[in-house]
């Protein structure tokens, strides 16, 4: 597989690309640009058998423009500095974009999960995070982490039960992270965020006409063979949600391989089929393909990339026959692959933009953090009196009896408003994106998210009075 450059000289050529577009000065856009604080950091981990092992991580905070940065945790081999700053870079982006105020960060661990035990992780990402509140690399306005490749709940509630024992009486010590179980002060609505967020901005592309007419399609997700690579929690959720809405899944692929039906497949049984076999290879009725990112070359209206980045280079853009990518996971497209699909006319959905679900729910969960009170808590009975008093009256005046017993519960809960904030966030960006975009009289969504990041970030700068 080609990388063809590094993944952050990738992220900083988009940012280049797009800086063109914009007047603003050579400093600021350096500044912008620039990743602030890089923390590298080694420690020692005792593992069950005895034997000593050292571990190599990574923090880092690219821009505090606005604090707390924000990005999550990942648990790969592939870590590396280089990663690191490339996804806290795109986390500043990211977050900007979809109007969240935070500052982009990122963290990695060098290992792989599976080759340790359930304890063995728990002191890794305990060390890790003692080793963070050492040098204030984590605090509720500092910086807040949350789950990413990898990792999940359980290493976020290590995380805040770690911070706890140290913060010395602090009041939100539960905001120092996100993605934490529901126990723990989640938010419920956090686990499919991501996922769901993919859902929301390729449906809100699917509708438009225009969008539609320019890629030879019929408005609407109905009907639209989707491919996924990858089946983590976003992969699944996006999967789970694009079916949910209509989309026919016609490929799947996980690390050992990837299966194709082009009249569709079960997605919860597939799933099962890997729990039982250890493999989604040999699914029944399907059609196995040696390996995972053979899925992306597959014949499918859209292509979803939930796995790594560069996945798609310019080795296996020519033989992509989607006619749109929506980008799930962070950078799976090279720079020579996205010069490739878009002059093949292809659309590209940025993980700038569409993976942005995650952070935004983070964001709802930091919020209720640091206001100790469930969302719905003060409003949903009163809507549910108000919805069952109006139900009533209607009822009267049609002349029928409508008892309470009849009515279902109409009070937006928790999950409900989570839902309902996530896509006003992924709806509302789709539009800002595709008027800059139209402003700048290209088509290139990239390019167009990268140019609404980048005006955002200035004027908070800006305002601080450091730059003109």
């Amino acid at each position: 597989m080609s990388t063809e450059f590094g993944f952050l000289a990738q992220v900083h050529k988009a940012f280049d690309q797009a800086a063109a577009y914009t007047d603003l000065d050579e400093g600021l856009l350096a500044q912008i640009k620039a990743c602030n604080s890089v923390y590298r950091l080694t420690f020692p981990l005792k593992r069950d058998d005895g034997t000593i092992q050292v571990i190599e991580a990574w923090r880092a905070e690219h821009s505090q423009h606005k604090l707390p940065t924000k990005g999550g945790i990942r648990f790969s081999m592939a870590v590396t500095e280089d990663e690191v700053m490339a996804l806290a870079a795109l986390m500043t982006y990211k977050c900007s974009v979809v109007d969240v105020p935070f500052g982009g960060a990122k963290g990695g661990i060098r290992i792989d999960r599976r080759d340790y035990s359930a304890g063995e992780l728990e002191r890794i990402t305990r060390r890790y995070t003692y080793e963070l509140i050492k040098k204030r690399f984590i605090g509720p306005g500092i910086d807040v982490p949350a789950p990413d490749y990898g990792t999940g709940p359980a290493e976020m509630a290590w995380i805040v039960d770690t911070y706890k024992s140290m913060s010395n009486g602090e009041q939100n010590p539960e905001a120092c992270v996100t993605g934490k179980p529901i126990e723990q002060e989640g938010i419920r609505g956090r686990l499919d965020a991501t996922g769901r967020g993919v859902y929301y901005g390729v449906r809100e592309a699917c509708d438009s006409a225009e969008e539609m007419a320019a890629l030879g399609l019929e408005p609407g997700l109905a009907g639209k063979r989707v491919v996924v690579q990858g089946l983590g929690n976003v992969g699944y959720h996006a999967a789970r949600h694009l079916a949910d809405g209509g989309a026919v899944l016609v490929g799947l692929a996980e690390y050992e391989g990837a299966i194709a039906n082009p009249d569709g497949l079960d997605l919860e049984a597939v799933v099962r089929h890997r729990k039982e076999s250890g493999s989604i290879l040999g699914f029944p009725g399907a059609t196995d393909l040696p390996a995972s990112i053979d899925a992306l070359e597959l014949d499918c209206e859209i292509l979803i990339p939930a796995a790594l980045e560069n996945q798609i280079t310019a080795t296996n853009a020519p033989r992509i026959r989607a006619r749109l990518i929506g980008e799930a996971a962070n950078g799976p497209t090279t720079a020579a692959a996205d010069a490739i699909l878009m002059q093949k006319g292809a659309r590209i959905l940025p993980d700038l933009y569409l993976n942005a679900g995650g952070v935004t729910v983070s964001y709802f969960e930091w919020l209720k953090n640091l206001s100790h009170v469930r969302f719905g808590r003060m409003e949903k009975r009163f809507d549910e009196a108000a919805h069952r008093s109006l139900l009533q009256e209607i009822g009267r005046a049609a002349g029928v009896e409508v008892s309470s017993l009849d009515i279902p519960d109409l009070g937006a809960d928790e999950e409900d408003l989570v839902h309902s904030g996530l896509e006003e966030t992924m709806v509302v960006a789709f539009h800002q994106i595709r008027d800059v975009e139209t402003g700048l009289g290209i088509r290139d969504l990239r390019t167009a998210s990268f140019v609404t990041a980048i005006k955002k970030i200035a004027v908070s700068y800006q305002e601080l009075g450091i730059f003109p």
